[in-house]
This record gives structure tokens, C-alpha cells and sequence, in this order.
């Protein structure tokens, strides 16, 4: 992988960051919400969001 320079890596903390804002706010809804099918729905959003989240931690390691 090549070098990221500062801008790049400041994106990549950014998006980390709302990637897990994300994270916490569709875990909420999921736990308010009564219809079974659109809480896994949004069980499934967060966990693609976590995925997405450390895929990007990746990065800045």
C-alpha cells in the first residue's frame, strides 16, 4: 500500500468517526424499533457499518 499523506489521513478519521456514529445511532433505533423485520434491518446497516469502520482502521495502523 503506498503512503497516505496528512489530508488522506485526516479523511480516513473523519469517516472512521461517522462510520461508528453511525454505528451507535442505528444500534439505538434498532432497540426503539418494533417491527421485527426493520430491526434486523438496521441490526444488519450497523454491522456493515462496524465492518466498514475497521476496513478503514486498517488504514491508520
Amino acid at each position: 500500500m503506498s503512503n497516505l499523506n496528512q489530508l488522506e489521513l485526516q479523511h480516513i478519521r473523519h469517516m472512521v468517526g461517522a462510520h461508528g456514529t453511525i454505528v451507535n445511532k442505528l444500534e439505538s433505533l434498532s432497540q426503539q424499533c418494533n417491527d421485527p423485520q426493520i430491526q434486523q434491518m438496521l441490526k444488519g446497516d450497523a454491522q456493515d457499518a462496524k465492518n466498514n469502520k475497521e476496513k478503514l482502521m486498517t488504514f491508520l495502523n
